[in-house]
């Protein structure tokens, strides 16, 4: 037993019967060990959290791309694609990853991201904004994707189409023809996002 081995059966346990499952208790159950055996380990619950949104971030990091030739702007929109990834990969990855104040691996992100920004041109304010802006941004879209469907049934297309004319036809023009999907549409959300912040300085 050690905290490696109960972080990973901790996210098994989540991806298994969601957030709302995961206790000490049933981590323990799952271990064949008693509870206070836990916590030799991990302190409390918060802990655990923190440790799970650190091995979440993990992954995120892991899948930072290789600097390269392209743009830096393009850089950080792959860092965003794969930390949205990683969140999907495990049921309730965001809100793990929301709820963790102290995860030093969610750090570690916002500081890798925002050196490779002021390294290409970004003044430090700038590099700053974005990436807070960007993460949670991104956070919240997995928050979003990763909610429980709605009780009840949904409102009909007619409804639908009644109600918001305008939106229904932007998103029917956005994915028609084009074979764009949902990893389409938060990209290019993330896109609007890092262009908007270039704009008020081009990066060198």
């Amino acid at each position: 037993m050690n905290r490696e081995r109960i972080l990973e059966e901790a996210l098994q346990l989540v991806d298994d019967e969601g957030l709302d499952g995961l206790s000490l208790r049933n981590l323990a159950r799952r271990l064949d060990v008693q509870a206070p055996t836990l916590y030799w380990h991990v302190k409390n619950k918060t802990e655990l959290l923190d440790g799970l949104a650190d091995a979440i971030m993990d992954d995120a990091i892991s899948a930072m791309p290789e600097p390269g030739a392209e743009d830096v702007r393009e850089w950080f929109l792959g860092a965003l694609c794969g930390l949205r990834a990683a969140l999907l990969r495990h049921r309730d990855g965001a809100r793990i990853v929301s709820g963790a104040t102290r995860s030093l691996r969610r750090g570690d992100f916002s500081e890798r991201a925002m050196a490779m920004l002021v390294q290409h041109g970004f003044e430090l304010q700038q590099a700053r904004l974005l990436v807070l802006t960007s993460e949670r941004y991104t956070v919240g879209w997995v928050l979003e994707e990763q909610a429980p469907a709605p009780e009840g049934p949904p409102p009909t297309e007619a409804e639908v189409r009644a109600r918001w004319p305008i939106a229904t036809q932007a998103i029917s023009d956005y994915f028609s023809g084009g074979g764009r999907s949902r990893d389409d549409l938060f990209a290019d959300g993330a896109r609007l996002i890092v262009q908007s912040a270039a704009s008020r300085g081009e990066p060198r």
